[in-house]
């Protein structure tokens, strides 16, 4: 059988990586991020070379806005996109946020246009949807020339009618179009049908990108972009880990890789630098507190594990035998530095910039002073050790900050924890009785806080093997409809605990305060 011809590289055609983790991601349960961390997510995503960061919906909230408005300010390279209804308002108040990236600034605004959602949700007749998405991609393209049309629910839409708008949003000036499987409904065979059905169809196809944001409901979502992007779209849209709304999005680790790796017969490549993909996954975990399942492709902690004999034995002969993609090609760093307590500062930086961490004068000292506390307890630090440190010192906006916990326990005493916490920039102290010292710590913070949040999860694992390793804590907290996760690493275990209960509580703030603004 005659083998495929590889194609060359001058044959390759580009395809633009629009990074969406820090807006249909952050609106899963328990991304919310504040905006310091929204920005440290935004530079890694620089370091990784996206096309463009959708950086938010800057009509959501004031936070919402804020954040934009500095990732716009401050972060060069990649487009800055900000997401709105097709609304003058919602428009006006994104390019208020999206003008400092310049010619950089992308309005991304959109519109359902399946008959399910335009009966029930926008309960609007098709015409006046055409007219509202051609008078909202005037009104964007009257900042910018960079504009940016959704179709809201495009696998579900009657295929005459998607084509009549994204031939009507061409003409009124998006230079892109992204035709969204926005539930996770559509296969591979029917999504490249569609993508063609556009380009054969659409008469002015040509003078706009095609772009397309899969979900994961069936987890198909990366297999769909694959073949959009068979059937000419240009432009994915991704997120870090394949965090999203529901099940997920389109997740950028994977669909890169397979560019990467099916070279042989995928005539595409990106801009993505994959070496930053695995410090990408670990800075997204160790800001929202979830983890990825140990079998995720690329990132996950199983992706270069071998354990059955006959695969060890032949890796031991040629890596290639069971090694698809090298473990360095996405950042997983073998043979690095072994760092204890005799390290010294240049040790530590250096290694902190290889994992992908980019801190300031006085970040960096306290986690140096961190980092040697730790050594002092541990033979050797490892790279999820220093991960759960720059997490910790990252966080500059909490109102909750453990200062202080004592617990007395034993099997004939009643748990007893003592909690001296900073709230608000006030030290307030207090002790509780629990059933146990995990559960008499939490009562603490409770009262201290007054928080009327529910634990709805409490896990415990170590970051790293060995008696001496951090224990690391992560636990879900409730209040209404809000949920978050929260994350704290120690050798204590009590007071990974006490820290991951007050991350939560923090979180639970930040996302409350944002909708409160939002209303």
């Amino acid at each position: 059988m005659a083998k495929a011809k590889v194609p060359r590289h001058d044959d390759r055609q580009m395809i633009r990586i629009f990074d969406t983790t820090l807006r249909d991601g952050e609106q899963a349960p328990g991304n919310s991020m504040n905006i310091g961390e929204k920005l440290r997510i935004a530079r890694q995503l620089q370091k990784l070379n996206v096309d463009v960061i959708e950086a938010g919906f800057p009509i959501a909230s004031d936070g919402d806005f804020e954040a934009v408005k500095l990732i716009a300010q401050t972060v060069k390279g990649p487009e800055i996109a900000g997401l709105c209804r097709s609304s003058e308002k919602d428009i006006d108040r994104a390019w208020e946020a999206l003008k400092y990236a310049g010619e950089k600034g992308r309005i991304h605004t959109f519109i359902a246009t399946s008959d399910i959602h335009m009966k029930y949700k926008l309960m609007m007749e098709p015409a006046k949807v055409l007219a509202s998405a051609v008078k909202a991609v005037k009104r964007a393209a009257a900042y910018t020339p960079n504009v940016e049309f959704s179709c809201e629910d495009a696998v579900r839409t009657r295929l005459p009618f998607l084509a009549e708008v994204v031939e009507a949003v061409i003409a009124a000036g998006a230079t892109t179009v992204n035709i969204p499987d926005t539930v996770g409904y559509t296969i591979p065979f029917e999504y490249f049908n569609i993508i063609k059905y556009l380009k054969d169809n659409v008469p002015n196809i040509d003078k706009a990108i095609i772009s397309v944001h899969c979900h994961n409901d069936l987890g198909l979502s990366v297999a769909n972009s694959i073949a959009a992007v068979q059937a000419g779209a240009r432009q994915v849209e991704c997120t870090i880990n394949g965090i999203g709304e529901r099940a997920g999005n389109c997740s950028l680790e994977e669909f890169v890789m397979i560019l990467r790796t099916r070279r042989d017969i995928l005539p595409f490549e990106t801009k993505v630098v994959t070496e930053q993909l695995t410090p990408a996954s670990r800075m997204l975990t160790n800001i929202t507190g979830i983890g990825v399942q140990p079998n995720k492709s690329v990132v996950g902690a199983n992706a270069f594990a071998h354990e059955a004999g006959i695969h060890q034995h032949g890796m031991l002969m040629e890596k290639s035998t069971y090694e698809i993609m090298t473990p360095e090609s996405v950042g997983l760093l073998a043979g690095s530095l072994v760092l204890g307590k005799h390290s010294g500062r240049h040790a530590l930086k250096k290694r902190l910039e290889e994992l992908g961490h980019d801190l300031d004068e006085e970040k960096f000292n306290k986690a140096f002073e961190r980092f040697k506390t730790l050594a002092d307890l541990k033979k050797e630090v490892f790279d999820e050790d220093l991960d759960a440190i720059v997490s910790d010192e990252a966080r500059e906006e909490d109102r909750f900050k453990l200062e202080h916990i004592t617990v007395t326990c034993g099997s004939f005493a009643v748990a007893t924890a003592t909690v001296q916490m900073e709230i608000n920039g006030v030290s307030v102290r207090t002790a509780e009785l629990g059933d146990g010292p995990v559960d008499s710590a939490f009562k603490a913070i409770r009262k201290l806080t007054k928080s009327k949040a529910k634990l709805t999860q409490y896990n415990v694992g170590s970051i790293t093997g060995g008696t001496d390793a951090q224990g690391e804590v992560t636990v879900r907290v409730s209040e209404g409809s809000q949920n978050v996760v929260g994350k704290g690493a120690s050798t204590d275990i009590i007071v990974a605990s006490a820290k991951a209960y007050i991350h939560a509580l923090n979180r639970l703030s930040c996302k409350q305060k944002r909708l409160s603004d939002a209303v």
